[in-house]
């Protein structure tokens, strides 16, 4: 794609269909915006841009973005442009219950209307922990007009008596260590008060770092964006570009249906598996693409992962060093730049480059953090997708980040129905289990329950006294992008609905090959068939409001778990307002 050759005028701007016209209703809109304390002269023949702020008090990770607002304003001034700040939901992945899964497609909805129902003409749009990125894109690329994409960046290392300390991950492992007595409570106090130094998001390759990433990898951000850590002044640079950057991208009309193809999303898979991604990745990548008119599916991600090797050594996947480490050795660009034999270079981005002319220049400064290609962490991708009797339509394991041992295991299904039946079992002394079985958690899905992280199911304590630190464990839940182990997620379809994970009962055998794809529950079809003629679904769990809209329309995991009437193919695009 060239770059748009034809320049608005601003008699074709969007919002001079509220502000210019010389009758009744565009009276009102100006003379409220003129109540505000602002002049024809600050609006008139300028583009109008709406800043969608995801900054709350109870989002840890988006705390400068009260801050950081001024810095994108100051940009959009200074191109020219006259900026509105629209707040929206904020999603803070470790405050919002029972799961911010359960809000992304609700934040999607409000930015699709915010934008759609002001007078505006293209946005910034301010996001970065985990459900935030997905829910900002899909609602910006529903709407339609031109967008940036400004990342919080990840917040600074962890540090603990001279340890560096990784968001989740080493939470996580430190708590197993708790668990089974060999960790104090001293110790657990000094950690929690220095895990989270400063404001952004997770710095191990979470959900937020990994749809930051793949944000940038799909051309949405300026080049380098996803990496810089929140605190670091480059970031304040940074968004005042962005605010430079969207008033002339409205001049240009680059919209997300002139800027996006199949090939963008494709370059986010490249990028996911390169970096070790979270297994979230899957799930809201396929929803972005779905949104735009450009459907990737799980047999894309697997393919990729086929192919393309984890190079980036960052924790979960990697075993030493932190987004911070991953920034200074290069960032973003310096990773694309290893493995541009994988990527769609000709694709154009928000900065009005090409993919492949934005990494011309990119270098990686320590081989170690950013691989070369004949030394990577691990040689084949992040995720891998399996197929069987007991995932017709897929579960999803993260290899790069699991124990060798269990990547070809068959063991006894250790099932349970909810997730309080199973913390509460995990730590009892008697449980029946061994490091060879295969712990099970169904009813944890979309329309289950929202689909939390709870995926990463807690080994049982008396396993972890006798040295277990990983086993296989099933379900079709998700889990955080920092965890890692044996983790079969996102099993499809859902126990709640129907699927073959509701059949499954302790004592039963599963067998996982993840080389070759498969998973196969050892139970004759007879027998299924007569569990599923004895199967009643579980009441559904909201009644109400906005989790019963969830309930009715959430499509499953492996088509993005988008709301069936808001993705592309469900109906005319929505008009634009025509009253004024």
């Amino acid at each position: 794609m060239s770059s748009p050759t034809h320049r608005k005028t601003p008699a074709e701007l969007r919002s001079a269909r509220w502000l210019a016209p010389d009758d009744f209703r565009s009276f009102g809109h100006r003379s409220r915006v003129m109540q505000m304390g602002y002049a024809a002269d600050d609006w008139k023949n300028k583009p109008l841009i709406a800043i969608v702020n995801t900054w709350s008090d109870a989002n840890q990770c988006h705390s400068h973005f009260k801050q950081r607002v001024d810095d994108v304003k100051r940009g959009i001034l200074q191109a020219g442009g006259f900026p509105l700040e629209l707040p929206a939901i904020s999603l803070s992945e470790s405050m919002v219950k029972p799961t911010t899964m359960l809000y992304r497609n609700f934040l999607a909805m409000e930015t699709e209307e915010l934008l759609r129902s002001h007078p505006v003409d293209g946005a910034v749009l301010m996001g970065g922990c985990d459900k935030t990125t997905p829910g900002l894109v899909m609602g910006a690329v529903s709407m339609g007009i031109p967008f940036i994409y400004l990342p919080a960046g990840p917040m600074l290392r962890g540090n603990w008596k001279g340890q560096v300390l990784g968001s989740g991950s080493d939470a996580f492992k430190y708590w197993d260590q708790r668990r089974a007595g060999q960790l104090g409570e001293q110790a657990w106090q000094e950690m929690e008060a220095g895990i989270a130094r400063s404001h952004g998001t997770c710095m191990t390759m979470g959900t937020a770092a990994t749809m930051m990433g793949i944000a940038e990898a799909c051309g949405l951000t300026l080049p380098g964006a996803s990496s810089i850590p929140a605190p670091d002044a480059n970031h304040i640079r940074m968004s005042a570009a962005c605010g430079r950057r969207i008033v002339e991208m409205v001049w240009e009309d680059l919209s997300p249906a002139r800027l996006l193809s199949r090939a963008h999303f494709e370059n986010g898979i490249a990028c996911a598996m390169a970096m070790g991604c979270s297994t979230n990745a899957v799930i809201h990548l396929i929803a972005m693409s779905r949104r735009a008119g450009h459907p990737v599916s799980l047999d894309d991600f697997d393919a990729f992962s086929r192919r393309v090797p984890v190079l980036a050594n960052i924790r979960p996947s990697g075993d030493k060093y932190l987004m911070e480490d991953f920034y200074y050795a290069g960032g973003l660009p310096g990773l694309l730049s290893r493995i541009r034999a994988h990527l769609n270079t000709d694709v154009m981005t928000v900065n009005g480059r090409t993919l492949g002319e934005n990494l011309q220049g990119a270098e990686v400064h320590d081989d170690d953090v950013i691989r070369p290609v004949d030394n990577p962490i691990y040689a084949e991708g992040a995720l891998a997708v399996l197929r069987g009797n007991l995932a017709p339509d897929g579960v999803a394991i993260k290899p790069s980040a699991c124990a060798p041992h269990l990547l070809r295991h068959t063991g006894r299904a250790v099932v349970f129905d909810d997730y309080p039946s199973l913390k509460k079992a995990v730590d009892d002394p008697d449980l029946d289990i061994t490091g060879d079985d295969i712990l099970v958690l169904r009813n944890a899905g979309p329309r289950g329950a929202g689909m939390p992280e709870w995926g990463m199911l807690p080994i049982p304590t008396k396993l972890l006294k006798q040295g277990v630190t990983d086993m296989l464990r099933l379900s079709d839940a998700r889990m955080s992008g920092t965890s890692y182990g044996g983790c079969l997620l996102h099993c499809a379809p859902e126990a709640a609905v129907g699927g073959p994970l509701a059949l499954v009962r302790t004592g039963d055998r599963i067998s996982v090959d993840v080389p070759e794809r498969s998973i196969h529950l050892h139970v004759s079809d007879e027998a299924l068939a007569e569990r599923r003629a004895a199967w009643t679904p579980p009441p559904a769990r909201w009644q109400r409001g906005y989790g019963w809209m969830f309930g009715q329309h959430i499509l499953q995991a492996d088509q993005g778990c988008d709301f069936d009437f808001l993705e592309t193919t469900f109906g005319p695009p929505v008009p634009e307002p025509d009253i004024f």
